[in-house]
């Protein structure tokens, strides 16, 4: 019987996020700031329209996750200041983005970045150093987490509770996603995220996705360090990254083939790429008249 349910979750998370027939339940909310929380803010808001209660737990101090929200919010104290975010980020911005870089190298390996995924990670701990939230959390029965992956909070926060989750991103940078759900990625055929190599690769090239993977492999393991060490802390336990992320019940990934490479895809695992683009408005009849002259113009 276990494992008949272990396998019914993903459909039925799938229902509980997207299904307009399945009942409302409630859902726990873990988000990313910045830049991430406009995609899924969107989806966040389509699950409240559709009766299923959300309660998004946020730190005190955010660039974007402050801003009013007709669903229940629960902050806890972050260790940061804004004004130290915002150092924090201008010092990794500024010393990331001033050229392209071909390896991976200067990208995880300097001090600037490591200390941005500090600060953000650093509010995990202060969420866990929260006992009313948790006894909140507790008390819930939460049907299901929701959370983005760039914050690994929300891997920590929904194996502590053992509740189902549902994380929702554009890619999962560094190799545990493929790792963790068992999911083909051959280098001969897909390239490495970033890597800006052709779904068609020379033999050269895959040679070259190869050693781009090595320096993923290495290099991830000490970025992502900091993460690990608050996950087995809060866990009491040894964790590894492939524990954590294959813990998740489903995957949301928001791309499609046509943004980047046909590659295998496991069951639990869903693109959902365009999920949160705008509709777009029906053209006027003045666009419909010139795209008829424009037709018209061509077959002359």
């Amino acid at each position: 019987m276990a494992p008949l349910l272990l396998g019914l979750l993903p459909l039925w998370s799938c229902l509980l996020l997207f299904g307009g027939l399945a009942e409302a339940g409630k859902l726990l909310v873990v988000p990313m700031d910045g830049s991430h929380w406009l995609s899924m803010r969107e989806v966040v808001k389509e699950l409240h329209r559709r009766g299923h209660e959300v309660v998004m737990v946020i730190p005190e101090v955010s660039w974007r996750l402050g801003e009013s929200a007709p669903y229940t919010v629960k902050t806890y104290k972050s260790e940061h200041t804004l004004e130290e975010y915002n150092q924090v980020f201008q010092r990794f911005a500024d010393g990331q983005w001033d050229g392209s870089f071909k390896t991976l190298v200067p990208l995880l390996s300097n001090s600037n970045t490591t200390e941005l995924f500090k600060a953000i990670y650093s509010n995990c701990r202060s969420l866990f150093k929260n006992s009313e939230l948790l006894d909140y959390i507790k008390e819930s029965a939460f049907d299901a987490v929701f959370f983005d992956p760039s914050d690994h909070c929300g891997f920590i926060l929904a194996k502590y509770f053992s509740l189902p989750s549902v994380a929702f991103t554009r890619m999962v940078f560094c190799h545990h996603l493929d790792e963790a759900t068992d999911c083909p990625s051959p280098l001969s055929y897909v390239p490495r995220g970033i890597s800006g190599l052709p779904d068609s690769m020379t033999f050269m090239e895959r040679v070259w996705n190869l050693f781009f993977h090595l320096q993923e492999v290495s290099l991830c393991s000490h970025l992502l360090k900091y993460s690990l060490d608050i996950a087995s802390d809060i866990l009491q336990k040894p964790m590894t990254f492939k524990e954590l992320y294959s813990y998740t019940s489903f995957w949301l990934l928001r791309t499609d083939f046509v943004f980047d490479y046909p590659k295998p895809l496991m069951p639990n695992m869903v693109l959902v790429g365009g999920i949160t683009c705008h509709e777009g408005k029906p053209l006027s009849k003045v666009s419909l008249l010139l795209c008829g002259q424009d037709a018209w113009v061509g077959e002359e």
